[in-house]
Parts: C-alpha cells; structure tokens; sequence
C-alpha cells in the first residue's frame, strides 16, 4: 500500500498504458485488439501529458481516432454481413477440423461466428465477425488458395457460392465489401509470404 501511495498518476497512467501494449500484442482478434488499442491511447495520453513528453503525446493524439475509425469500420462491416445471415446455414467445428484444402472447388463461403481458424500457409489466424473462403469463390478457377483448420471449437455461417453471387449482385454494398476484403486478404498474404530482407522497391 505504502509503495502504491508513493506512485504518482504520471507514474501509473505509465505502467497502464504498457501493460496495455502488452495486452494487445496478445490478442488473437481483430475488434477486441483495437478496444484495447484504444485504450492504451488514452493512458498513454494521460502519460505523455502529466510527463511533458510531447512527441508520445503527438502520436499517440494521432493515433486514437485513427482506432476508433478502424473500429468503427470493422464494426460496421460485421453488420452488414450479418444482414446475410438469413440465407446462411449453421455448422459446427471442433479443434482440427479441417474445414477446406488448398485447391478445393469454393463452393461455399463461411462467416466465423464462434472459435478460432488457422490458414496454415499464411499463418493468419481468424476470429469470429471473419469471413473464410470468399477468394476462392471469385478466383478464376473457383479453388481455395489455402487451408483452413479450426484452432478452437466454434460455430460457422455457411452460404452456399450461388447465394454469394446472388448477393453480390443485388446488394452492391455488400458486393463492393467482398471485393475490398479480398484485394486487403491478397495483399496480406503478399506480404506475408514474401522473403525476409526482400523491400516493397525489390518487388
């Protein structure tokens, strides 16, 4: 208690806001990631200003709205898939469950509701408000690009590939969000996959 009463708010808004950084290198999902992220805004906010440290607090200043904007984005990209959700049908998964293969037909896209799924050959791992499947399904060859294994137990929304086009067509807001997720998906994997060392200029 002693120790506690010695440390002044500068000095805790400090240790909060690095245990907060902590917190969200260890988050495994999207939303709750930038909740967090958010957060450790704030503390570091309250740091940098008790502390006169002004280029924390420049960046940091920064950085808020641009994490609430994503937030809200992502919030709002869950909903409008759910809109979908009464053309889906339910399919539970267990811990390695294959749910598809690199170079399966696409015939389905998912919606992760519940659980945790691995796509092994970009090491993405994905939580629920994700959807999984969905290149395969605009690809050219109409084949999955890489496998998906359930890591934790959990609940998916199927659609089937016609329901996909059908909605892709009739709601062009919904459309135009497939197209965005899979150009930032493809992009991802790009970067992921590419060599240590080699530079955006090399590529």
């Amino acid at each position: 208690m002693k120790l506690l009463a010695n440390v002044s708010w500068v000095e805790l808004s400090g240790y909060v806001a690095s245990l907060l950084v902590f917190v969200a290198f260890y988050m495994k999902t999207m939303t709750p990631l930038r909740v967090v992220a958010i957060l450790s805004n704030v503390a570091f906010i309250a740091y940098a200003v008790g502390g006169h440290l002004y280029p924390v607090l420049i960046l940091h200043l920064v950085l808020l709205p641009l994490n609430c904007i994503r937030l809200r984005q992502m919030r709002a990209m869950v909903s409008k898939i759910h809109e979908a959700s009464h053309v889906m049908t339910r399919r539970m998964m267990k811990k390695r469950d294959v749910l598809f293969e690199k170079g399966d037909l696409a015939k389905e896209m998912y919606l992760a509701l519940s659980g945790l799924f691995r796509l092994t050959r970009v090491g993405v791992l994905l939580g629920p408000g994700s959807l999984i499947g969905e290149i395969g399904i605009f690809s050219p060859h109409g084949q999955l690009m890489d496998t998906a294994i359930c890591e934790a137990d959990g609940e998916l929304g199927v659609i089937a590939d016609e329901k996909v086009l059908q909605l892709y067509y009739q709601n062009p807001t919904f459309g135009f969000y497939l197209v965005k997720l899979g150009t930032h998906r493809l992009l991802e994997d790009y970067f992921n996959s590419r060599p240590a060392g080699v530079s955006s200029a090399q590529c």
